[in-house]
């Protein structure tokens, strides 16, 4: 992992302590953290926030300022990140409550 990865998981821990399940894994050159099988939310190697949601309501996510992730050309289904210097603890907070709240709906793997 990157600093920048390093940095946004030491901010995204504490806000998952009350779900002993997750699971965390390196992945996308960031850290993942895995709900049931499902990833939930993550930091990506430039230090972003990673965050799951419903497709049907990527739109509203881009509309509060999210971008759609891409893994080369092709946008990624149900990901979004968002830049770390938009995110206040606050904002943190909800983004990570959203991304959960969505990942309790999926099927465990």
């Amino acid at each position: 992992m990157t600093a920048a990865s390093d940095a946004m998981a030491a901010r995204v821990r504490p806000l998952l302590a009350k779900y002993p399940a997750l699971v965390e894994r390196q992945m996308f050159g960031g850290m993942g953290f895995m709900l049931d099988g499902n990833m939930a939310v993550g930091t990506t190697a430039k230090g972003a926030l990673l965050v799951r949601v419903d497709p049907d309501k990527i739109d509203d996510a881009v509309a509060k300022g999210a971008e759609i992730m891409h893994m080369g050309p092709r946008p990624m289904t149900g990901f979004v990140f968002v830049d770390a210097a938009q995110l206040s603890d606050k904002a943190l907070k909800d983004w990570v409550a959203y991304s959960l709240a969505y990942a309790r709906t999926l099927p465990p793997k």
